[in-house]
């Protein structure tokens, strides 16, 4: 099963990349198009981390980016999904409360990060 489609069982909409940008598109665009769509980017790209660290979380560009960054193997990530499915919900719920509503989740092999 696909990270998509695990997203998708659970209730909610998926927008897939390749319906909203050109493959190979620059990250920084990737983002922009994310945020843009007031949507919650989840990627496997390791880049996408230091995007987050560098101009997302904390930082004035892509102030309203959510992202999940799944660091395990891609074989895991939609088991991963759905094994943090109650923990993206509650911290999605949580963040409606604030003046600017984003999440940042990390999901390896064997842990879950979460930062507000």
């Amino acid at each position: 099963m696909s990270v998509g489609r695990s997203l998708f069982e659970a209730g909610h909409e998926v927008i897939y990349f390749k319906d909203a940008a050109i493959p190979g598109s620059p990250d920084q665009l990737v983002c922009a198009v994310s945020e843009s769509n007031e949507a919650i980017l989840v990627a496997l790209d390791g880049d996408m981390r230091q995007i987050a660290r560098q101009r997302g979380v904390g930082h004035k560009r892509f102030r309203r980016l959510s992202l999940i960054k799944l660091s395990c193997r891609e074989s895991h990530a939609a088991k991963r999904i759905g094994e943090a499915m109650s923990l993206i919900e509650h911290e999605w719920d949580v963040s409606s409360r604030e003046a600017l509503r984003r999440i940042f989740i990390e999901i390896g092999n064997g842990f879950i990060r979460t930062a507000r």
